[in-house]
């Protein structure tokens, strides 16, 4: 169906007033944030309650007709949207879908804590001529009471080990405490029949402990252990951790599927601008960072000012969420509003009280056995980006089943006087700087040069913020190392 066949509005015709001409029904900053984030969790969770029935509807025999195949092909997109095998290789920032259970004790067998000996019963002992007992080689035979052998951190300890020394806490001798003493209480008879004692020997330089510097098999952890919830998100720890537990993929949850719209006649993708056109910023930007974000990018698709294409694109997609650049205002081409009246969607949020980028919009689509979302963001490219922070994170962040809430740090005292607006909040680009943050010029609503230089964005209350003032910081979704950028001072526009 095109946009005209809806009969709702043409994009030549106004039978009603439009909703783009219509004033904005302005959200609050963290309000806006809010709703996102409940977007998200409902569409999550709708996601999960689907699946469930997916699992109801395969098991039952009764619908083997035209509508039961109808049926398990509707749904057959959404089976493949659940929990995912990944090789631990491939598993960095997803999302566990189940709790993570040890596969075996850890450690799985009794292992030396240290370079040192591995000891049975009392010293002195006797120093066993084999070699040392090393980690990843078959255990040694057992220790008899009185025996010593060298052992390596990480080593199996063989049967019959009551401690391990550390090297530095032992010494050798040719002739123990023991022979000595026996040596000179012994009558010259006795001496002459003793038989010759065994060496070397090993001393401890201070008391033996049983038990000591030996890791027990399950100190860490018993097979089928919870070792982490469903819901964890995988970081580098987390890998070490699953590899350690036997596991060689890991589940996790689908990522959200995110296609782009980038709209607009003005833009190009190569060369200088010229004679009224300038370059597409956001469309190179937004993929790597809502990747950043957790989402599988679907496409990045350029879209002219055409109500129709645009409709098309809007209706045809399958992502989980929609993203557009420009076309949220008032404009003569700013054709969103429209289109997504006439497929029916509903506006959660139509303007955020937020500088820059009060244009943005948050819309549940219509159809689909799921809810979908689009993201509007304002066509200036730090605007865009006040949307992905306000919007288009939290939902994304709800969607894939993230329990933190997304990368902020509460309460960042500013080094500067920040000039604010009089109703709204605005997102101004700052520098880490020890313990403060310092705002960055070039911070107008066309300009990426500040963002460029950032570690995150300072949200800066109605009015302003006077220096020392504490603020809350939005994080970026990569690393960033504090103070790399010189401070460049406060200029808004």
């Amino acid at each position: 169906m095109t946009l005209k066949q809806s009969a709702l509005v043409a994009p030549d015709t106004a039978t009603r007033p439009q909703a783009a001409q219509q004033p904005h029904r302005a959200t609050a900053w963290p309000a806006a944030r809010t709703a996102a984030a409940e977007a998200g969790a409902a569409a999550h969770a709708a996601a999960g309650a689907d699946q469930a029935g997916q699992a109801g509807l395969a098991s039952h025999d009764g619908h083997d007709g035209h509508d039961g195949q109808a049926a398990q092909a509707g749904h057959a997109g959404q089976a493949a949207r659940g929990p995912l095998a990944v090789p631990l290789g491939a598993a960095l920032g997803r999302v566990l879908a189940g709790p993570l259970l040890a596969l075996t004790d850890l450690p799985s067998f009794d292992t030396s804590a240290m370079d040192g000996w591995a000891v049975a019963g009392t010293g002195p002992w006797t120093v066993r001529e084999e070699g040392a007992v090393l980690a990843g080689h078959a255990p040694a035979a057992v220790l008899a009471d009185g025996e010593a052998v060298r052992i390596a951190t990480g080593a199996r300890v063989p049967t019959g080990t009551t401690a391990v020394i550390r090297s530095e806490h032992a010494e050798q001798s040719e002739l123990s405490e023991r022979a000595e003493h026996s040596a000179r209480s012994e009558s010259p008879e006795q001496a002459e029949y003793a038989p010759a004692a065994a060496g070397p020997f090993l001393h401890a330089l201070r008391e033996v402990r049983p038990g000591q510097d030996i890791r027990p098999r399950g100190q860490e952890c018993r097979s089928g252990d919870e070792l982490l919830p469903a819901g964890s998100v995988v970081t580098p720890a987390v890998l070490g951790l699953a590899a350690a537990a036997g596991y060689d993929a890991l589940p996790v949850l689908a990522r959200p599927r995110v296609e782009i719209l980038v709209l607009g006649d003005e833009l190009l993708t190569t060369g200088l601008p010229h004679e009224g056109l300038i370059r597409d910023a956001l469309g190179p930007m937004l993929g790597p960072w809502l990747e950043a974000l957790g989402a599988e990018v679907l496409a990045t698709r350029r879209i002219g000012d055409d109500a129709e294409e645009l409709y098309a694109a809007v209706t045809g997609s399958t992502a989980d969420l929609l993203i557009t650049t420009g076309g949220t205002a008032a404009g003569p081409v700013d054709h969103l509003h429209r289109v997504l009246d006439a497929a029916g969607a509903t506006l959660l949020v139509d303007g955020v009280k937020v500088r820059p980028g009060h244009p943005m919009l948050l819309a549940r689509l219509a159809g689909g056995a799921e809810p979908r979302h689009l993201v509007g963001l304002p066509g200036n490219p730090l605007a865009a980006v006040s949307g992905l922070l306000t919007l288009a994170e939290p939902l994304l962040a709800a969607l894939a089943g993230a329990p933190r809430e997304p990368h902020h740090t509460p309460g960042v005292p500013v080094q500067d006087e920040i000039q604010g607006h009089p109703h709204d909040t605005r997102l101004v680009p700052v520098v880490r700087r020890a313990d403060q943050a310092v705002p960055l010029h070039y911070n107008g609503p066309a300009m990426l040069r500040g963002i460029a230089a950032a570690d995150g964005l300072a949200v800066v209350p109605p009015g302003g913020a006077r220096p020392g003032q504490a603020l809350e910081i939005l994080g970026l979704p990569w690393p960033t190392v504090a103070g790399d950028a010189p401070a460049q001072g406060a200029c808004f526009t």
